[in-house]
């Protein structure tokens, strides 16, 4: 992972993790407007509109720079084309984050929300130097479970019908892992 802070980027092998632009508003709007998208994420909405969007990536800049959320366009590093995103929010009181992210239903199965999930906690522990950082899932979306245990998380716990989704109570479980860098 290589964290370049001039141009709020992040390296991997095979990703560039960058700041969405207002022009990936029609490549995100392709890839959210999704319905096996919106069925395994908290707040997306469905259908997804170019407005949605735009909504959503007018504030990054200043979250970011306001160090209150950090959201990345999940890239490749050659082709500059967009695979999904991810986001680290930073709760200051407590020096933990969580982790979310959602990646496009043609690109599943690569590897990419697990590479992108390694550098994000690896920018958390060594550029923001957080203590913990913590994911949870849809019980129903074990995919997305195996992505975060190859993030190196551990469980933590269940909460049992925590949500509700598409009129259908959720359980939630919860993922975390603690800075071993720590002095």
């Amino acid at each position: 992972m290589n964290y370049d802070c001039r141009n709020k980027t992040i390296t991997s092998k095979r990703l560039l993790l960058r700041l969405f632009q207002t022009s990936d508003a029609s490549d995100v709007t392709k890839l959210c407007n999704n319905y096996n998208i919106y069925k395994n994420t908290l707040y997306l909405p469905y259908p997804y509109s170019i407005e949605d969007a735009l909504s959503w990536i007018e504030n990054h800049l200043d979250n970011f720079n306001n160090n209150r959320l950090y959201e990345f366009a999940i890239t490749d590093k050659a082709t500059g084309r967009l695979y999904g995103a991810i986001a680290l929010s930073n709760n200051q009181k407590f020096n933990n984050g969580e982790i979310a992210y959602w990646i496009g239903e043609e690109f599943w199965g690569n590897g990419y929300a697990t590479e992108a999930g390694v550098a994000i906690i690896n920018f958390a522990f060594q550029e923001k130097q957080y203590h913990r950082v913590y994911a949870r899932y849809f019980k129903s979306n074990s995919a997305s479970g195996r992505v975060i245990q190859k993030m190196g998380m551990s469980q933590e716990g269940v909460l049992r019908d925590h949500v509700m989704k598409e009129n259908k109570y959720e359980d939630l479980i919860y993922y975390g892992i603690i800075n071993k860098l720590e002095k």
